[in-house]
C-alpha cells in the first residue's frame, strides 16, 4: 500500500512552491492540484499514530488518525479545493500562498497528537490567516488584520502557557481528554473559546472576515472557527459551561444579524450563531450530540463557503458590500445563477428539509430534547428561525430584489455574473449541499460515532417546514421594516477599540513627560559640562553671580603659584605641631 504523506505537508510546501512556479497556467493547476492531492492522501489514509518522534524528553506526535479527525480532514480538503476554484482568476499568487498555508495549519492542528505541535500549528494558522485579511488591501482591512492577529497572539500566549503548566502537572504531551478545572485547563479553554469566536471573545471575526478580498473571505470562514471546534470536541466534550455558551451564542449572532447592513457582516454574524450549534453540542457531550456538532461543522463549511461566494460575487462586479447601496439595482435579472445558487446555502443554513443544514443542525437540537434541556432546546429553536429570516429572506431580498427608500436617487449598476470559475465553484458547492442533504449517509458514516437520528422523520420536517411557513410569511409582512440601514452596532470590541485608543493616548502622555524630563536632564548635564571645563572662572561667575561664558580651562593661566601652595601646607603643619605638643 502506498504510504501516506502528511497533508498539512502538502498544503505547506505547495504555497512555497506556487510563487515559483512558472507561467500563470501552471500556478493556476497547481492551486487546484493541491488540494486535490491532499483529499487523495486522506482518503487512503488508514486510522493510527503517525509521525511521532522524541524530542528531548517528550514525545511528538504529527498525525494521530481517527474518524474524528478524518471528517474535519476531508471538509477541509473538499473546502480548499472549492475556494481555490472560485480564487482562479485571482493574480495575487501571495494571497494564494497566504490561504494554502491556513489550509495547511489548519490540518496540522487536526491531526496534531501531542499540544506541542498543536501549538506550533495554532500559531502558523493565527500568522498565515491574517495575511488574508491583509490582502483586502484598504486601510479597514491593514487596521482589522492588526487587531486580528493581536487577538489571537494573545490566544496563542495562553495556549502556551497552559500547555507548559499542563505537561508539568500530567507528565504527558498527549492531546486528548482533559479535566476541566485546574489553570492550565482554563488557559487552554480560553484559547480555544477565542478562535471558535465565543462571545465576548469573538468581534474579531465581524471584524475581519468582511475586510478580506471577496476570494479571501471565502477561505476565512471554514478553518479557523472550525479547528476550534475539532478542539474542542476532543479536549473538552461533556462540559456543561459550554452548553450555556453555546445556546447563547447561537442567538447572539442573530441579534447582530438583525441589525446588519454590510453583506458580509451579517454572515460573518451568522458563523458566530452557526458555531453556537457546534460549541452546545460539544457541551451536550452525548455521543449524538457530540455525531451533531462535527456533522454541523461539516455540513456549516460547506453552505457557509457557499453564501460567502455567492455574496463575494455580488462585490466583485458591482463594487457594493451594503444592502443599501444595492437595493433598486434589480440584480436578479442581471445575476439570476449566482442568485439562485445562494439561495440553495440560504436553504441549507436555515435547515430546510433535504439540504444539508437540516441533517446536521436538527441533531444537536434533538440531542438537547434526549437529554432534557427544555431551554436549550428553544434557544436553538429560537435561532433556527433568526438565521432563515435573515440569511435566508433578508440579505437575498435586500441584495437581489430590495427597493430603494423613499426620495433615494438610484445608480445605474452594471452588473452581470461573475467569471465561470466562480460559478463552477458555486455550482459544486451547491450540488454538495443537496446530495448531503438528500443522501446523509454519506456524511453519517465519516462521523466518529454510529449514527442512530433518523432526519426524516415525519414529526421532524412537519416542524421545520411549520417554523419556516410562518417566518416567511412574518418577514414579506413586515419586509418594509426588515431592509438595511447605513448604521454602526457596537460590539465588544468597542472596548479594546477604545481601550486601546486610551492605552495609546496614556503612552503619548507619558512619552511627553519622558521627553521633557530627558531634555531638563540633558541641559542640566550640558550645564555641569560647561561649568566643568573651566571650574574657576565658574566658580568666581557662581560667586558674583554673574553671567558667564567660562573658557577652556588654561593652566598657566589659572593655576596658582607654587610658592602659595607651599606655605599653605607649611601653616598647616605648624598649625597641627602646635596642638600636638600642647597636649
Amino acid at each position: 500500500m502506498i504510504s501516506p504523506v502528511h497533508p498539512a505537508l502538502i498544503f505547506i510546501l505547495g504555497a512555497l512552491l506556487l510563487p515559483v512556479a512558472p507561467g500563470r497556467r501552471a500556478k493556476q493547476v497547481l492551486l487546484l492540484l493541491i488540494p486535490l492531492t491532499a483529499l487523495a492522501d486522506l482518503l487512503i489514509m488508514p486510522q493510527g499514530t503517525y509521525w511521532s518522534y522524541k524530542f528531548l524528553s517528550y514525545q511528538l506526535t504529527f498525525a494521530r488518525v481517527d474518524k474524528l479527525s478524518l471528517c474535519f480532514g476531508y471538509a477541509f480538503a473538499v473546502v480548499a479545493f472549492l475556494s481555490a476554484l472560485y480564487a482562479l482568476h485571482v493574480k495575487q499568487y501571495g494571497q494564494h500562498s497566504a490561504t494554502l498555508l491556513t489550509v495547511g495549519s489548519t490540518l496540522g492542528i487536526v491531526f496534531a497528537g501531542d499540544v506541542f505541535t498543536l501549538f506550533a500549528f495554532w500559531e502558523l494558522l493565527a500568522v498565515s490567516s491574517v495575511f488574508v485579511v491583509w490582502y483586502g488591501r484598504s486601510r479597514q482591512a491593514y487596521d482589522a488584520g492588526f487587531r486580528y492577529l493581536l487577538v489571537h497572539l494573545f490566544g496563542g500566549a495562553l495556549l502556551l502557557a497552559g500547555v507548559a503548566m499542563h505537561v508539568l502537572e500530567t507528565g504527558s504531551t498527549e492531546f486528548t481528554k482533559m479535566d476541566y478545572g485546574s489553570l492550565s485547563s482554563i488557559l487552554i479553554l480560553i484559547s480555544f473559546l477565542i478562535n471558535a469566536a465565543v462571545p465576548p471573545l469573538h468581534a474579531w471575526l465581524s471584524d475581519a472576515y468582511p475586510e478580506a478580498s471577496p476570494t479571501g473571505s471565502v477561505f476565512l470562514t471554514a478553518f479557523t472557527t472550525k479547528s476550534a471546534v475539532y478542539v474542542l470536541i476532543r479536549a473538552f466534550p461533556g462540559m456543561e459551561a459550554l452548553i450555556w455558551l453555546g445556546a447563547i451564542m447561537a442567538v447572539y449572532g442573530i441579534v447582530y444579524a438583525v441589525l446588519e447592513n454590510d453583506i458580509r457582516r451579517l454572515l460573518a454574524y451568522h458563523i458566530i450563531s452557526q458555531v453556537g450549534y457546534m460549541v452546545c453540542g460539544v457541551g451536550l457531550g452525548s455521543e449524538m450530540a457530540l455525531n451533531g456538532s462535527t456533522a454541523h461543522a461539516f455540513s456549516h463549511i460547506l453552505y457557509k463557503a457557499l453564501l460567502f461566494m455567492g455574496v463575494g460575487a455580488v462585490i466583485e462586479v458591482t463594487g457594493r458590500g451594503k444592502m443599501t447601496e444595492l437595493q433598486g439595482r434589480n440584480l436578479y435579472r442581471r445575476m439570476p445563477v449566482c442568485l439562485t445558487l445562494y439561495m440553495i446555502g440560504g436553504f441549507s443554513i436555515s435547515s430546510v428539509p433535504f439540504f444539508n443544514g437540516f441533517i446536521s443542525k436538527n441533531m444537536v437540537v434533538a440531542a438537547a430534547s434526549e437529554l432534557s434541556r427544555p431551554t436549550i432546546h428553544m434557544l436553538l429553536h429560537l435561532a433556527s428561525i433568526g438565521t432563515f429570516l435573515h440569511t435566508g429572506l433578508k440579505l437575498p431580498y435586500g441584495t437581489w430584489f430590495g427597493q430603494p427608500r423613499p426620495g433615494e436617487q438610484v445608480d445605474r449598476v452594471d452588473a452581470k455574473e461573475p467569471p465561470l470559475n466562480m460559478l463552477l465553484a458555486m455550482g459544486l458547492a451547491a450540488f454538495l449541499c443537496i446530495l448531503t442533504g438528500v443522501y446523509p449517509k454519506l456524511l453519517y458514516d465519516l462521523l466518529p460515532y454510529p449514527v442512530t437520528y433518523t432526519p426524516f422523520a415525519a414529526y421532524g420536517i412537519v416542524g421545520a417546514v411549520q417554523l419556516l411557513t410562518f417566518t416567511a410569511v412574518a418577514f414579506f409582512l413586515f419586509r418594509a421594516k426588515l431592509g438595511g440601514e447605513p448604521t454602526i452596532s457596537l460590539d465588544t470590541d468597542w472596548f479594546y477599540r477604545k481601550g486601546g485608543s486610551f492605552f495609546f493616548r496614556v503612552c503619548g502622555t507619558l512619552s511627553d513627560v519622558r521627553s521633557t524630563l530627558q531634555g531638563s536632564a540633558a541641559r542640566l548635564v550640558q550645564r555641569i559640562t560647561t561649568m566643568s571645563a573651566n571650574p574657576v572662572q565658574s566658580l568666581r561667575g557662581v560667586i558674583g553671580a554673574k553671567a558667564f561664558n567660562p573658557l577652556p580651562y588654561d593652566a598657566d593661566t589659572y593655576r596658582q603659584q607654587i610658592g602659595s601652595g607651599v606655605m599653605i601646607a607649611l601653616v598647616a603643619f605648624s598649625f597641627l605641631c602646635l596642638v600636638f605638643l600642647l597636649r
